[in-house]
């Protein structure tokens, strides 16, 4: 059973819930402008996120575009003419959420997946993405440069190295090469895409949910620090889930050789 988030009117964004499957997918929904997205487009997808956020029928958010020819071919370039420079300067904060978002984030892609598009990707915590997919920060050939958290994460993800190769040349990176440099988790068939995402969601259901959040600050607040900070972190988080009920029926679970049955708590 598929479920609309309440009645607000998204532009060119729907969202559809699965109560039965614990999961909420955003839908990037322009296929006959493969899914550009416009200006206030970032807003809203940081709108949809806080209130999936707060959302306990929502274990798992997935986010994809319409249609098999793109994720999204990135923004409205025409609109940025007509926005200032403090505007632009703080667009990366909403193409941030599904990177704020306490729970586990799949992006679905396929075909054309580039500028903005990519950098949303990059912010998610998965990237299952067909063999379609074309990865691409092409703003150089504007006489730009990506704005939205592309250079950072790219750079982060896959090295130095080969974010110079792939966003100073403007190229064009295919699934199985981006694959190979770490910036997809997976890559399959175009048929069997749908199919590989509910299987992760499965794989995600099966965790406490509390740890799955924990971990998820865990491994994003070590990016920002050196290792000593990270370890601290680690040691702190550990020592909180010691005390959980989660953590509990894990043990217990484990020592009767049944499934484990976590609450979240």
């Amino acid at each position: 059973m598929e479920q609309k988030l309440g009645q607000i009117e998204w532009d060119h964004i729907r969202v559809e819930k699965r109560p039965e499957r614990k999961t909420a997918t955003i839908i990037l929904d322009r296929p006959e402008k493969m899914n550009t997205l416009s200006y206030i487009a970032r807003s809203h997808l940081n709108q949809i996120f806080e209130q999936l956020n707060k959302d306990d029928e929502v274990r798992v958010i997935i986010i994809k575009g319409e249609g098999d020819k793109a994720f999204t071919s990135g923004g409205n370039i025409g609109e940025f003419l007509e926005r200032s420079p403090e505007e632009l300067s703080v667009l990366h904060k909403n193409v941030a959420a599904p990177e704020r978002s306490p729970k586990p984030v799949i992006a679905q892609l396929q075909g054309y997946t580039f500028g903005v598009g990519l950098e949303i990707a990059l912010a998610c915590d998965f990237r299952v993405a067909s063999d379609t997919t074309l990865l691409a920060l092409p703003e150089l050939k504007l006489g730009m440069i990506p704005g939205s958290g592309g250079t950072q994460r790219v750079a982060r993800i896959a090295g130095l190295g080969r974010a110079k190769d792939m966003i100073m040349r403007a190229r064009r990176i295919p699934a199985a090469e981006a694959y190979q440099w770490g910036l997809l988790t997976l890559v399959t068939p175009q048929d069997e895409l749908e199919a590989a995402v509910q299987s992760l969601v499965d794989e995600l259901l099966e965790f406490s949910p509390l740890a799955l959040r924990t971990l998820k600050q865990v491994l994003n607040a070590s990016q920002e620090g050196p290792l000593s900070s990270g370890l601290e972190i680690e040691g702190y988080a550990y020592g909180m889930l010691r005390s959980t009920d989660d953590f509990k029926e894990g043990v217990d679970a484990f020592y009767s050789k049944r499934k484990p049955n976590f609450t979240g708590k």
